[in-house]
C-alpha cells in the first residue's frame, strides 16, 4: 500500500525510541495500535455500508426496470386489444358492399326500360 520497507520501519522505531524513551514507548504502540485496530474497523464498517447500498440500489433498478416491462407489455395488450374491434367497424364488411352494385346496376336498367318519346 505505501510501499514501507523494513529499514524505514526500523529507521521510525529507533526514532520513537529515543523521542519517547524506553518507558513510554510500549504505551505509545499500544495506543498507536489501538487507534489504527478502530481505524480498520471503521473502514471496514463504511465499505460493508457503502456495498449493501450498491446491492440495495441494483435491487432497485432491477425492480423499477421489471414493473416498467410489465406495464409496457399490459399497454401493448390493450393497445392490441383496442385495435381489433376498431378495424372491424371502419372497415366496411365484404357482404355489404356486392349489395350496393346491384342496385346501381337495376338503377341503370330501369332508365334503359323507360319508354321513349
Amino acid at each position: 500500500m505505501f510501499d514501507i520497507g523494513f529499514t524505514e520501519l526500523l529507521l521510525v522505531g529507533i526514532v520513537a525510541l529515543v523521542v519517547l524513551g524506553p518507558d513510554r514507548l510500549p504505551g505509545a504502540v499500544r495506543t498507536a495500535g489501538l487507534w489504527i485496530g478502530r481505524i480498520k474497523r471503521s473502514f471496514s464498517a463504511i465499505k460493508a455500508e457503502v456495498e449493501r447500498e450498491i446491492g440495495a440500489d441494483e435491487i432497485r433498478r432491477q425492480l423499477h426496470n421489471e414493473q416498467i416491462l410489465e406495464l409496457e407489455r399490459e399497454m401493448n395488450a390493450i393497445k392490441q386489444s383496442l385495435n381489433a374491434p376498431h378495424t372491424s367497424i371502419t372497415e366496411p364488411s365484404p357482404a355489404a358492399a356486392p349489395a350496393a352494385k346491384p342496385t346501381a346496376a337495376t338503377d341503370s336498367t330501369r332508365q334503359d326500360k323507360s319508354p321513349q318519346p
